[in-house]
């Protein structure tokens, strides 16, 4: 086979045609029809022959010109996590100024997160067309490169020709942002202490809500009060906000990355979540300490869960008193416990391998 991988590697490489059934059913009534020409010297056979053959350049030729000339670009959300599917937009655009394509499919390579196919009955020359489309990657990180591959069957449907476009633009995709077994009731613990430490004296107006037993009558709000005919209470908002503290411990042996993966998945869910409802979230690791928003939005922390990696060997920090709020991943929770994490009292939840599993929740320690 030496011939014939010679002869792959001649061809264009971005090109490639695959024989139809009815490719195939065409060129063997050309074989017979030549070979029953030779035996009869019929002139008339050898007319039909040549056309047949004429026809199957021309088929060639022609489809190998409907995709020369063809432009692709994707339109991207700025914000992509794993495993959900985003709306994006493919941009086909046909260079070729007086020349139309016809009949092209468009589809993805199992690397371009597009697992689905278009089609574009005709591409007018010097003419974009636009579509919507569904993309979803199942892994965290830095996709550098989508491949889509167009192909045509035009005009005769002998053999379809197809052209591989590969894009080299990079895309950061974020840690799924779905929950797990257990995360909405610690997402849920979490939110009320914040939201209970919310309501204080501050100068601020938070909300009227009804009056509570032995609560302060100054704080009746008279005007509400008259409004409902019960007594209504003002509340005030804090002066200053707590903040929720998520520490990831990158310590984490090979033979537990998959649960690494889990865990980053969990501080990027709560982190989000948290973000989402208004309250300052602090992601600690090894390597950062980044506060949101203050220091940041959430997708600073989002883009640094995309592409984070264990770090085996790499000794945690001790526990940081400046938040009650606080959860901790680890690999290992007994050494989070003896380097002091949920001592004195400390509103400390330690999540380690066997945490992600169904359980009844528990309230913050």
């Amino acid at each position: 086979m030496t011939w014939w991988n010679r002869l792959r590697t001649v061809w264009p490489g971005a090109l490639r045609q695959q024989v139809t059934r009815t490719g195939v059913a065409y060129s063997a009534t050309v074989v017979v029809i030549a070979l029953v020409a030779v035996l009869s010297a019929n002139n008339l056979l050898f007319l039909i022959l040549a056309a047949m053959l004429s026809i199957l350049a021309i088929s060639g030729f022609v489809s190998k010109l409907v995709l020369a000339g063809l432009e692709i670009d994707l339109l991207l959300p700025p914000h992509i996590s794993a495993r959900r599917k985003v709306r994006a937009t493919v941009r086909l655009k046909n260079l070729k100024r007086w020349m139309p394509s016809f009949s092209i499919h468009l589809a993805g390579a199992p690397d371009s997160g597009y697992h689905s196919a278009l089609y574009f009955p005709l591409i007018p020359g010097g003419v974009a067309l636009e579509e919507p489309i569904e993309l979803s990657f199942p892994k965290r990180g830095r996709h550098r490169e989508r491949t889509l591959q167009l192909t045509t069957r035009f005009p005769f449907g002998f053999a379809e020709r197809r052209a591989s476009v590969t894009m080299r633009h990079e895309i950061v995709v974020y840690p799924c942002l779905d929950p797990h077994s257990g995360l909405e009731a610690v997402l849920d613990s979490i939110t009320g202490e914040l939201e209970a430490w919310r309501r204080g004296q501050g100068h601020d107006f938070y909300r009227i809500r009804p009056y509570e037993a032995l609560e302060s009558a100054r704080h009746v709000d008279w005007k509400a009060t008259a409004h409902t005919s019960s007594l209504q209470v003002r509340e005030f908002a804090r002066d200053e906000d707590r903040l929720a503290a998520i520490y990831l411990d990158l310590d984490v042996a090979p033979a537990k990355e998959a649960w690494f993966e889990t865990a980053l998945e969990c501080t990027a869910f709560i982190a989000f979540r948290l973000s989402e409802g208004g309250h300052k979230v602090r992601v600690r690791t090894q390597d950062i300490d980044v506060t949101s928003p203050t220091e940041g939005d959430v997708y600073t922390i989002l883009k640094y869960l995309a592409v984070v990696t264990p770090r085996p060997g790499a000794r945690p920090e001790g526990p940081d008193e400046t938040s009650p709020f606080q959860i901790v991943l680890s690999a290992n929770p007994e050494r989070m416990v003896s380097l002091g994490w949920g001592a004195h009292g400390q509103g400390v939840r330690i999540l380690g391998p066997d945490a992600f599993e169904p359980q009844p929740s528990q309230p913050l320690t």
